[in-house]
């Protein structure tokens, strides 16, 4: 750039840009990704290049998620920055090479490092780790080949220091556990798979040369989380011996999340009986099978909690609240996340239990609130929990008390009215937007409860108690309604597919004005609505669209009923005001805005869903879509519709397709597609939902996809709150 070029770009910055304060600018720059900011951005004039290079904006550079850096990209940034660089996330950069990582190796000053998800071998990892003497935190994968003989001795020093270890497992190691000495925290994610790709069975047990045992005395963590498959329970089960002999005497998290049932043995026994007398824990999570039926949590001591997940346990409201609140009545005001999903009893008294209904105990639920004042996540999906009538004691009204919750999954059934009420008309009255029916005609839809102050005129009070509740809930950032029996036809492992089982009966008092209430919640991130069968219209989408401006991913299976898609025409109509997010997340000089602000993923499951023409045109108006997941049984898809949403929309990255089409129509689909993208990080895979082969496609998706949007899951409360960077 000539000089006269740089005096021209100074001058146009000065009445946009640079006459704010070096504060609000450094704000500013956080938001832009490292790549922009220090190949791009420094190089507009001269105070931006000084502010680019300030040390709270280079120390910790996050990549993660910044699909558009590619390898060239991410070589010239390390070159230019690496010894300044302190903390570095990598994770889930899939689509760069070895040789790309390698160039860490550079960044002699990392303090944390996160390279999960990237492709590392043995002696790759030896030659990075070798070269970073200051490093404290590291999450790596290990992968099928990986070798602990071959980490150097420069490498194993590094790792001697190591206190933070986070490892994703893909083969049966200890990975580099057993040269981390000074371990304070372990992170051990299993997505070990029971057979090879050539069909081979694999064996729990650990080869020769990575049976050293792990060093564990001064761990205060210890999480573990396990995919489906009995290979990683055997591998898991190797690591809690070493623990079972001695309990680190500071540890205070100890958590395990298992798929279905683990059984306990002699050393998990050993090991629960030395944590009862020998420390006190601040987070708990155990596989159900160890708490149902058990006196564990009698013996249990804990300091100031933080984080319970009881999921899945037959564990009854009555009894967690004996064994949970401390003698003398003190309350658990230091939690801050607690997962009861699939307790189907949590909120039930002991005497109820035999029953058959699913009432709940307000006097339980009540005792919980006011014990829990402060919860800030709280999961009590997969359950059916219905409140008995009268005021003041369904569960929406006893949930508002929970001013602090940024997090929220409940049941459809739970959030119905205890009764049909007589002043309730059965369909919305006319309100003043229309969505297009089958593109072309119009149809009215329900008014929303805002629309007065919309028009400048105060809200009438509706009658619902889940519109109640979210005006109580204003800073609510995540919103889960999942049908209690519902169950996605996205399969883990195992490829049968599994037929949801008929929604719960008070579900079907849920429709369109519970969706619209939703749109109360001016802060909302993320929302998941599944298995909703009173859905009419969906016209509440309409509501969302237009009033939750934050809104980063959208997760919509099974609304309405089975065989038709009745909620195309609103969700057309939300997906068109969606495209205001991107606008909204640039900053006043026209940076680009980091991707953590965009609406980032839509996963649509619906078994009959139709993906034509109209439906990815309406989708194209949502210009900062990065990720798309669509799941449908006998849907069907039109190649020329796809690739011109593809061409059109540039930011997409992911784009995941199962449905009932051939599997020749969709590798016919697949390979177009990524011959014309030119994408670093465009992941691909369209493929028949019902194909035998189907579980081989899903091990090849990089898990970031994987774990955070293929997989229909609940996320709320699934990990303790900054568990890890």
């Amino acid at each position: 750039m000539s000089n006269d070029d740089e005096a021209a770009a100074e001058a146009a910055c000065d009445t946009h840009l640079l006459g704010f304060s070096d504060e609000i600018l450094l704000h500013i720059l956080s938001h832009v990704p490292s790549t922009d900011l220090v190949l791009s951005v420094r190089r507009t004039c001269r105070k931006l290049a000084a502010l680019c290079l300030d040390k709270s904006l280079v120390h910790s550079v996050l990549l993660q998620k910044d699909y558009q850096a590619s390898e060239e990209k991410v070589k010239q940034l390390v070159k230019e920055i690496g010894r300044e660089i302190q903390q570095l996330n990598m994770a889930g950069c899939y689509w760069l090479s070895g040789s790309t990582i390698e160039h860490v190796a550079r960044c002699h000053s990392l303090v944390k490092v996160n390279l999960s998800g990237c492709h590392l071998t043995s002696l790759r990892l030896s030659k990075v780790l070798s070269a970073l003497q200051h490093l404290r935190s590291l999450a790596i994968d290990v992968s099928p080949g990986f070798d602990a003989s071959q980490l150097s001795s420069e490498c194993k020093a590094t790792l001697s220091r190591v206190q933070e270890l986070k490892q994703t497992l893909f083969t049966p190691s200890y990975g580099v556990v057993p040269c981390c000495a000074s371990l304070q925290k372990l992170l051990l994610y299993f997505e070990i798979l029971d057979r090879t790709r050539e069909g081979a069975v694999l064996s729990g047990q650990l080869m020769v040369g990575q049976s050293n045992v792990p060093h564990y005395q001064n761990l205060r963590v210890f999480y573990a989380r396990l995919a489906p498959g009995y290979i990683n329970q055997e591998v898991v089960r190797l690591y809690l011996a070493v623990l079972s002999d001695r309990t680190p005497e500071n540890l205070h998290a100890f958590l395990i999340s298992v798929p279905g049932s683990f059984a306990e043995s002699g050393a998990t026994k050993n090991l629960l009986d030395s944590m009862a007398r020998n420390v006190a824990l601040d987070a708990l999570q155990l596989p159900r099978s160890w708490l149902n039926g058990s006196t564990l949590l009698q013996h249990m001591k804990f300091n100031n909690p933080f984080y319970f997940s009881f999921s899945r346990c037959a564990l009854s409201g009555g009894h967690l609240l004996r064994r949970l609140l401390p003698a003398g009545g003190k309350d658990l005001r230091s939690l801050a996340s607690l997962n009861l999903s699939g307790c189907a009893h949590c909120l039930a008294a002991d005497s109820l239990l035999r029953k058959a209904e699913d009432d709940i105990d307000s006097g339980v639920l009540e005792t919980l609130v006011e014990s829990c004042r402060n919860l800030r996540h709280l999961n009590l999906s997969a359950a059916h929990h219905h409140s008995p009538d009268g005021p003041g004691r369904h569960l929406c009204q006893l949930l508002a008390r929970l001013c602090r919750l940024r997090s929220l999954a409940l049941p459809v059934c739970a959030v119905a009215d205890s009764a049909p009420r007589p002043d309730r008309a059965p369909a919305p009255p006319p309100a003043m937007h229309a969505v297009p029916r089958g593109f072309g005609k119009k149809v009215r839809i329900g008014v929303q409860p805002w629309a007065g102050p919309l028009a400048g005129q105060p809200a009438p009070q509706p009658a619902s108690v889940f519109w109640a509740l979210l005006k109580k809930l204003p800073f609510l950032e995540r919103l889960e309604l999942i049908g209690s029996n519902f169950s996605s036809a996205m399969p883990r492992n195992e490829p049968a597919i599994r037929n949801s089982l008929p929604p719960c009966g008070r579900a079907q008092n849920v429709g369109d004005s519970e969706v619209a209430a939703i749109g109360q919640l001016t802060f909302l991130r993320h929302l998941t609505l599944a298995q909703l069968p009173g859905l009419l219209t969906g016209s509440g989408l309409v509501s969302i669209g237009l009033q939750c401006q934050h809104l980063q991913s959208l997760s919509l299976a099974n609304l309405g009923m089975m065989g038709k898609v009745v909620y195309m025409p609103a969700l057309a109509d939300m997906l068109k005001h969606c495209k205001r997010l991107k606008d909204l997340s640039e900053s006043a000089c026209g940076l680009s805005c980091s991707p953590s602000h965009w609406i980032v993923v839509t996963l649509l499951e619906q078994p009959y869903f139709n993906a034509n023409a109209q439906f990815f045109q309406a989708l194209g108006q949502c210009s900062s879509l990065q990720r798309l997941c669509l799941v449908s049984r006998s849907g069907t898809l039109q190649p020329d519709a796809v690739l011109a949403f593809m061409a059109r929309c540039l930011q997409v990255v992911m784009c995941h397709m199962f449905t009932g089409e051939s599997l020749t129509a969709c590798k016919s689909l697949q390979q177009s597609l990524l011959r014309r993208a030119e994408r670093p990080a465009l992941n691909v895979v369209i493929f028949p939902l019902l194909h035998e082969g189907l579980t081989d496609v899903i091990r090849d998706v990089p898990m970031v996809h994987l774990d955070e949007i293929t997989l229909f899951k609940s996320r709320v409360a699934e990990e303790p709150p900054n568990l890890w960077w």
